[in-house]
């Protein structure tokens, strides 16, 4: 019983504070004003307060633009999370579009949807991360491709590091920023997680989402650290296998430092 008046509370906040918000930003999305990034990580907040995720922070975001932010991925909280930390325009897969609510609060936050399958839209859909990228936005992709249990990290795709190279050749300076962010779900009511109990918070893809969701609710009490790395600066001339490389290993290292406690 204790569980399910949670779940309610959890969800009337979360559709309180979405329509006490939701006027304002269809307002700066409709005049594209500069609120309409910034306005959700109010909401982002605001709903990791209410199904009673804490959210700590190492470090944090690169000032310096354009910047495009690389993080691993292990649970639709992801989201959520970094949004709540940084103003910033996602990278998702094109079937998200289509995911009840997900997708909803995809489109409000501009997301930039691709499909990976099509290759003769790989240049187009760089270009337009690079034309957002150039516009001052911080774009956030997860570069493996897919969510793990969050224990480990999958293959870094280089490919998707093109978006950086495309829009260095027309930034200032001829950079583009690119930070290796980590995300990891650290505690539970208070405990460390393990490998047992990680599955509460990631979502490696074989389970459905809502009765994750649900878990994630009824538990109310997840701890999450967020670790912002080194920028890597990105020139028209970098070798995106290399861009990669190093932001693998910079992911690799903070993931281990946030597993052990350090």
């Amino acid at each position: 019983m204790i569980a399910w008046i949670r779940i309610g509370l959890a969800v009337a906040a979360v559709l309180i504070t979405t329509l006490v918000l939701l006027p304002f930003h269809l307002v700066f999305l409709w005049l594209e004003l500069p609120w309409r990034n910034r306005l959700p990580r109010l909401w982002h907040k605001a709903a990791l307060w209410a199904i009673g995720v804490k959210v700590h922070v190492h470090g944090g975001p690169e000032q310096r633009r354009p910047l495009m932010i690389a993080a691993n991925h292990s649970s639709w909280l992801d989201i959520l999370v970094v949004a709540s930390v940084v103003d910033a325009t996602f990278v998702a897969k094109s079937e998200v579009r289509d995911w009840p609510v997900f997708g909803l609060l995809a489109r409000l936050q501009r997301s930039i949807f691709i499909k990976r399958e099509e290759r003769r839209q790989t240049r187009e859909q760089a270009d337009e991360m690079a034309t957002r990228l150039n516009a001052g936005e911080a774009v956030v992709l997860f570069p493996e491709g897919t969510t793990t249990d969050g224990n480990r990290l999958k293959e870094i795709k280089s490919s998707l590091f093109a978006a950086a190279t495309s829009a260095a050749r027309h930034a200032p300076g001829g950079i583009v920023h690119v930070q290796p962010v980590s995300v990891t779900y650290t505690r539970i009511h208070g405990m460390a997680m393990g490998h047992y109990h990680r599955p509460v918070a990631t979502w490696p893809g074989d389970v459905e989402l809502l009765p994750h969701l649900m878990g994630v609710l009824k538990t109310g009490a997840i701890d999450v650290d967020v670790r912002f790395g080194d920028a890597v600066d990105v020139t028209p001339a970098s070798n995106r296998k290399v861009v990669s490389g190093v932001v693998r290993d910079q992911l690799r290292d903070m993931l281990e430092k946030s597993l052990r406690g350090r």
